[in-house]
């Protein structure tokens, strides 16, 4: 695991944990009463740090390389029920925006968000996040899917922002997002938006309008 520099103080609290427990099964010494100690106070070290945060390490944590990513969201929530939907049906399918259906619970969503990579490879095939016009494209056909069946959406938000390439500005990434921005006002199914990492300029604004916002 990676720790920021101001996680610095859980990672030695940590480190001190396991020692504690390594101790407690390889000797006949009682160490629990230390561990509880040592266990109490990462709790409140944890409590300490991440409730005075300043806004660039509230930025960082959203870059954690070891955060969750939207997948990560969809397959926890939807246990296996996830159907991948591709495609904006005009020019190709954006692998940074994904979107299908899945149930949660017994309630079935369309569910779309920005997908960003674990690694150097699958960064490079995600467009680390940034969806070009096509993404945001497919994000409205899903939508106006939804709405046709009468299915509630729920959006993901993970991104550093639209792609900003030359193609993607002469394929309309501005109209596209404007576009989308436009519909989800009118959309006639509940949106539930929830910001999952980070949520950078037009690009998160492209599949964040909703009835609810959560951070």
């Amino acid at each position: 695991m990676e720790y920021l520099d101001f996680e610095l103080p859980i990672k030695e609290l940590e480190d001190q944990l396991d020692k504690c427990l390594v101790i407690g099964e390889e000797s006949d010494v009682d160490v629990s009463n230390t561990c509880k100690q040592i266990e109490k106070k990462l709790e409140q070290t944890k409590k300490d740090i991440y409730k005075n945060l300043t806004a660039w390490q509230r930025v960082q944590l959203s870059r954690h390389p070891d955060r969750p990513y939207t997948m990560d969201h969809i397959n926890a929530l939807t246990q296996g029920t996830f159907l991948e939907l591709f495609g904006d049906r005009g020019v190709k399918d954006d692998k940074a925006m994904v979107g299908g259906l899945g149930k949660i619970g017994e309630q079935s969503f369309m569910i779309i968000g920005q997908q960003k990579g674990y690694n150097t490879k699958t960064r490079q095939y995600r467009n680390f996040g940034m969806a070009n016009p096509e993404g945001y494209r497919k994000a409205l056909r899903l939508m106006k899917m939804a709405e046709k069946f009468g299915i509630p959406v729920l959006t993901l938000v993970d991104t550093p922002g639209a792609y900003p390439g030359l193609e993607a500005e002469e394929r309309g990434q501005g109209e596209a997002i404007a576009r989308n921005i436009f519909e989800m006002c009118r959309l006639q199914v509940p949106i539930i938006t929830i910001i999952v990492g980070e949520g950078a300029s037009g690009g998160a604004l492209g599949i964040g309008v909703g009835n609810k916002v959560f951070m």
